[in-house]
């Protein structure tokens, strides 16, 4: 019986992202949350080091080091490090211990090509006999507690590091999707080239992503408009270390570009959405997951845009990695929301 199976190798689920690789054991929870990037050996073509201890490593590496993010807009750009991520991830949750390598349930962005699928397979496959995919809005929509398996029509904005997904769920499926790589990375690039115009200050990505937890926003709020940071870095004219103050309403002129595209897809999508799911959607409302749904005002922005009620997920963090566990502790119920087209029937009864 490969339903009975499925549980005995501790399988696992992975939200493999772009910023953060959150992972889930089956019977554990969610049992690791750790940046995707690699500090890679380049003499020894080793990983020195994966996740938190990598990323402190980000723009400070000699030149025998290299660290990076092997995923880019939500695919795998590195496949030789994305391979070795996953890997130490996988030991890592096994706690070192020779187990039965596992099969996997991975999310992946909706509009990915076959290419792209195939490489997160494979990259996978390097710590488990089998992998099964699972686009991220429909893990996203399960794992925010949606009635996706109902005749309801379910709308999910799912906004990641890399990409956004936006799509239409009813009775298990997916009624349409549209995916742009534009997200939580474009909103941050967005403040270091405003910052660079502006004020001729030169900041890393680490710093631009602290601004915008900060003091980011998506739409005017009086009582948080005047908030302001102190910023540090490089001056382009003198070359010298500079710190400036910026307040949060200066920020928000400097996101507006990608938080249009964001918002432009949304409409898209509604336009595009039959009658009757249409109805369903405004009656409910639509949903936000991932880390960019934690900018500040984008709930509010976005139902300003659309007319129609938008909320933010419990934990929207934690969505598309909780849809995943959730598929492996139903799989019986849910398997048809996977992709894999290589899984034969007799081996699911």
């Amino acid at each position: 019986m490969f339903f009975n199976n499925f549980h005995v190798s501790r399988d696992i689920g992975i939200d493999l992202g772009t910023a953060n690789t959150l992972i889930y054991v089956s019977g554990r929870g969610i049992v690791l949350q750790e940046p995707s990037v690699v500090a890679m050996d380049l003499e020894r073509a080793v990983p020195l080091a994966v996740g938190d201890e990598a990323k402190l490593m980000l723009g400070r590496t000699p030149g025998s080091i290299r660290a990076v993010r092997p995923l880019k807009d939500g695919v795998i750009a590195d496949f030789d490090a994305a391979e070795q991520m996953i890997k130490t991830f996988i030991r890592k949750v096994n706690d070192g211990r020779g187990v039965v390598a596992p099969r996997l349930v991975v999310g992946i962005p909706s509009g990915v090509t076959g290419v792209e699928r195939r490489a997160v397979r494979e990259a996978g496959l390097a710590g488990a006999r089998e992998v099964h995919l699972i686009d991220e809005p429909v893990a996203a929509a399960i794992g925010a507690g949606l009635p996706v398996t109902e005749p309801v029509g379910t709308m999910i904005i799912d906004i990641g590091g890399g990409t956004t997904e936006v799509a239409v769920l009813s009775l298990g499926g997916t009624v349409l999707s549209e995916s742009v790589r534009v997200a939580g990375d474009e909103i941050s690039e967005s403040i270091g080239v405003y910052l660079k115009k502006v004020h001729n200050l030169v900041i890393g990505e680490r710093t631009a992503e602290e601004i915008k937890i900060r003091i980011g926003s998506a739409f005017p709020d009086p009582e948080f408009d005047h908030v302001s940071m102190e910023v540090r870095g490089l001056h382009l004219i003198s070359g010298l270390p500079r710190t400036i103050n910026i307040c949060a309403s200066d920020l928000r002129e400097a996101m507006t570009e990608p938080l249009t595209v964001i918002v432009e897809a949304v409409k898209r999508t509604l336009e595009r959405t039959p009658p009757e799911l249409a109805a369903d959607i405004g009656h409910h409302g639509m949903v936000l997951t991932g880390g960019g749904a934690l900018v500040r005002g984008i709930s509010n922005l976005i139902s300003h845009e659309t007319g129609i009620l938008t909320q933010i997920a419990h934990e929207p963090l934690l969505c598309v990695v909780n849809g995943c566990g959730e598929v492996l502790e139903n799989y019986s119920r849910l398997y048809r929301v996977l992709d894999t087209p290589e899984l034969s029937s007799d081996l699911l009864f």
